[in-house]
């Protein structure tokens, strides 16, 4: 079997395509999987490095003011539209999959037009345009949410099976427990509030927590926070600039990057993140309360959308970017820490919403549409 995937840009994109991807070649080895994507973005990296062959084309995504640059953007990706087909023929590729985003414009435009078998998986609550656009058009739509499967159009071939993560729900014993948060200098019988901003970090959430901490707000409750790696100095100067000592805050751990993710979201009370679509899908996965401040974008509001799937199932909290300080953050965070029921109780929610063996009811969908051909 031969398969393209189509995904650029973000991990959000490429992470659940080399999700999809490893699955298929975890069943069938002999699959042959080559990925399109640009020569921009993250997929340059993570492809690669997963074993794939990355085909790069120009495609950019559509901006909504009119300008002469953004016009040539668009004329660019439809342009690509003759590559994709050239290497089409000559791959002869019996399904092609795509993780959304702009690079699935000429890609999807393609093979739905040669009729070739095609996927589209959509993690965020809210589709975006491309998938939009050909959800009509191909065999089928995997989407993460069943609010996904309700803001779409049309909804004939849409399956909810759930966004593929790494993240899993782990059964800690209070010793492994102690053993993780021990090894941070945090004591595991206090409660714990872990911040992240994603893999870069994220400027608005780490300036308030900066002045929870510079303010003494976290007297009831240890902070364990990733900063992000390109932050990380940037905090430690503002720190030193006040007199204190990034590795001797009372009640805090500060990171640049917290690489055992999995276990961290599962031994927090309490986590304060970004709401993309693979942070909310490990939320409800390992049942835990957070404070959302989703990343705003000029294009749609899609982690406002993905945060509000959680807020009003009663899992979560939200505060927006432009508002978010340390007085407000510190306030929400000390209400929730306080009532050890409610955090419990929106943990469950968040439960509720978790969709269990993704990758295997993705492969399954998979299978019946190369079978039907």
């Amino acid at each position: 079997m031969k398969i393209v995937v189509a995904a650029a840009g973000t991990g959000g994109h490429i992470n659940p395509a080399l999700a999809i991807a490893n699955k298929i070649k975890k069943e069938e080895p002999g699959t042959e999987i080559i990925f399109i994507g640009t020569n921009r973005g993250l997929e340059n990296d993570l492809v690669p490095r997963a074993g794939y062959t990355l085909k790069t084309i120009e495609a950019y995504g559509f901006q909504k003011e009119i300008s002469i640059e953004n016009f040539k953007n668009v004329m660019k990706t439809f342009r690509s539209s003759k590559d994709v087909k050239n290497f089409f023929l000559e791959f002869k590729p019996d399904l092609v999959i795509g993780t959304g985003g702009y690079i699935c414009v000429p890609v999807f435009k393609v093979a739905t037009s040669m009729g070739i078998p095609t996927v589209l998986h959509e993690s965020n609550s809210y589709p975006g345009r491309a998938v939009n656009m050909f959800a009509k058009k191909v065999s089928r739509v995997l989407v993460g949410f069943e609010d996904t499967k309700n803001n779409l159009e049309y909804k004939e071939n849409v399956v909810v099976t759930g966004t593929p993560t790494k993240v899993r729900k782990l059964n800690v014993t209070f010793t492994e427990k102690t053993r993780i948060l021990n090894g941070l200098g945090i004591d595991p019988n206090f409660p714990v509030v872990l911040v992240f901003g994603g893999s870069q970090g994220a400027k608005k959430i780490n300036d308030a927590v900066f002045g929870i901490i510079k303010n003494g707000l976290n007297q009831k409750y240890q902070i364990v926070w990733a900063t992000g790696p390109k932050q990380f100095d940037i905090i430690k100067k503002d720190f030193e600039d006040i007199n204190q000592n990034i590795n001797t805050l009372k009640n805090t751990k500060i990171l640049p990057y917290i690489y055992n993710m999995d276990e961290m979201l599962n031994i927090c009370d309490l986590a304060i993140c970004r709401s993309g679509a693979m942070t909310v899908t490990e939320i409800s996965i390992v049942g835990k309360p957070a404070i959302f401040i989703p990343l705003p974008s000029k294009m749609a509001n899609r982690q406002e959308d993905n945060a509000l799937v959680l807020k009003n199932a009663g899992a979560a909290e939200m505060i927006r970017n432009e508002t978010v300080n340390y007085q407000n953050l510190g306030n929400m965070i000390d209400k929730l820490i306080e009532n050890k029921v409610l955090l419990n109780e929106m943990g469950k929610n968040a439960e509720k919403l978790a969709v269990y063996n993704v990758e295997e009811k993705i492969y399954e969908e998979i299978k019946k549409i190369v079978k039907r051909g």
